[in-house]
């Protein structure tokens, strides 16, 4: 296939390639038991027990269970830095792990940072507020202001690698985590970079969220059967569930991860962006935008709709979301959209906002390798407007050469990658 491109230092195509990926996630502290869950088909809708959520409407989420930060970090650190600081950096350990990359063989200045997030640390600021409610200014802790920055989060992880390229955060709301990816892709093209680490993080299960999303009318309301509620395309879903946790990649120039001898997992080939123009919460009901960004995606990757074997999809489970991505989804590959499997992991993990794109991209990495698609659960009844093949219920052994991943925000942000078997 013709992979289009920027440029390297030397006027080479430079390729870029996963070498290593990372997670904590609402089905597990590392990436292959969160893979092992999805493929499963494991939700993990479950009660809120961080907070009592007894006069909220929705009382029920994927959270992040039993995680123990001092484990993974100097325990003082932890408490002063808020939870998607200390997701990102798990994962981060466990992506370089993976990678088998030893920076005290790579040259320092040549090794990026991009992380991104859509709220940063908002447990601990809604945490300090309360604490400046009831006790006063000088209760609260000194490193909050920097703290809460999402900023923080790879100029920490940064730090503690001792990395000194390029270090950034991208903010596009629900697309946070394609964005990331796309400008770490980005700085390795243009030959910025040897390596890059990037994903998506948050940690946004508080109070005020849940409260927001709740007024919004976004939410599923099924109190009663958190496991089973979150139903993309189905036609009973009835709303999202918010997820949490991080998902992070080593991404490395093709000649970088060569000349190391690193191990291949897939090749990034394609990103597309663009935007609804159409309103602040709603998706524009035709797909006509989402659509556009998997067309540049493909375009950029030199691929057809029919070379697309699976898309991990943004699938909300919202009313509007679902039939419009279906909607994209048709705009964009044409007649070959029937015979692509498309399934959505957030009936698994909820919506994890920044790393909602990180963790679907992580999925067609694995898919790849494993030659299994992961399902949509709790699919109990179709619905006429999303008549494409969702994966329902179990697993699904194929061969995937080629993967999409969407993800589309807040304020009509779409962001579609193609990733490819090397």
């Amino acid at each position: 296939m013709n992979h289009n491109g920027s440029f390297s230092r030397n006027g080479a195509l430079a390729r870029v390639v996963v070498t290593g990926l990372g997670a904590v996630t609402p089905l597990g502290h590392s990436w292959p038991e969160t893979w092992r869950n999805l493929v499963a088909g494991v939700s993990a809708g479950r009660r809120v027990t961080h907070f009592d959520p007894t006069d909220y409407p929705t009382q029920f989420a994927c959270s992040v269970t039993d995680f123990d930060a001092a484990k993974y970090m100097d325990a003082k650190e932890a408490k002063r830095l808020g939870t998607v600081t200390q997701y990102a950096w798990t994962a981060t350990q466990e992506a370089v792990a993976n990678a088998g990359l030893d920076l005290d063989q790579e040259d320092r200045d040549r090794v990026g940072i991009e992380m991104g997030s859509a709220f940063g640390a908002l447990d601990l600021l809604e945490q300090q507020v309360l604490v400046l409610d009831k006790g006063g200014p000088r209760r609260i802790k000194p490193t909050v202001g920097p703290s809460v920055l999402i900023s923080t989060t790879p100029c920490y992880i940064a730090i503690k690698l001792g990395v000194t390229g390029p270090v950034d955060s991208r903010m596009s709301a629900c697309a946070t985590g394609i964005t990331s990816l796309g400008e770490a892709m980005r700085r390795l093209q243009r030959g910025e970079v040897d390596v890059m680490i990037a994903g998506g993080s948050d940690a946004f299960q508080t109070p005020l969220m849940m409260a927001s999303f709740s007024r919004l009318g976004a939410m599923s309301t099924r109190n009663d059967e958190p496991a089973t509620a979150c139903r993309p395309f189905c036609a009973t879903r009835d709303g999202l569930i918010l997820g949490e946790g991080a998902t992070v990649f080593v991404l490395e120039t093709l000649e970088h991860a060569q000349g190391r001898g690193a191990k291949i997992l897939a090749e990034i080939t394609g990103l597309g962006l663009s935007s609804d123009a159409y309103h602040l919460a709603a998706p524009e009901p035709t797909g006509l935008g989402a659509a556009k960004a998997m067309k540049y995606a493909m375009r950029e990757a030199g691929v057809q709709g029919s070379d697309v074997d699976y898309i991990a999809a943004h699938g909300t489970a919202t009313k509007l979301n679902d039939s419009s991505e279906t909607a994209a989804i048709k705009l964009a590959l044409g007649e070959a959209a029937y015979d692509t499997r498309v399934s959505s992991l957030k009936s698994m993990v909820g919506h994890m906002m920044g790393a909602a794109g990180t963790i679907s991209a992580a999925a067609i990495v694995s898919a790849i390798e494993d030659g299994v698609i992961p399902p949509t659960i709790n699919y109990v009844e179709p619905d006429p407007e999303c008549d494409l093949h969702y994966v329902p219920n179990q697993a699904e052994q194929r061969q995937v050469d080629v993967g999409m991943c969407n993800a589309f925000g807040f304020g009509g942000q779409n962001a579609s990658m193609i990733i490819e078997r090397f």
